[in-house]
């Protein structure tokens, strides 16, 4: 088991914002690996209304340690006044693929 790894979840308008996001925080070494996934709607309150927005998701696979940084380097690209930004701790996986996001990101 591992506490020291996570599972960052964040929201975009479109793959092209998506595909940005993920060439920053993977060339910064933010992050061992992101996840892009199809587009879906997103249904949430903003302004006293409820909006419902074709969406695509990043899965971000990062350390604990990384999450400060890696959340500043999301708020000052991502185009959202306040942007998803969630982590998760990742408690079972692999040791070789655990090792490898801890590698990725301390480079």
């Amino acid at each position: 088991m591992s506490s020291e790894h996570r599972l960052v979840i964040c929201s975009c308008p479109d793959k092209h914002v998506a595909k940005a996001i993920a060439d920053k925080v993977l060339r910064a070494r933010r992050a061992a690996c992101v996840n892009i996934s199809a587009p879906s709607t997103s249904m949430y309150w903003w302004d006293d209304h409820i909006h419902a927005d074709e969406e695509v998701l990043l899965q971000i696979k990062t350390t604990a340690s990384e999450l400060d940084e890696l959340f500043k380097l999301i708020q000052t690209a991502h185009p959202y006044d306040v942007p998803e930004l969630i982590a998760v701790p990742i408690t079972e996986g692999t040791a070789e693929y655990l090792g490898w996001i801890k590698q990725v990101t301390q480079s």
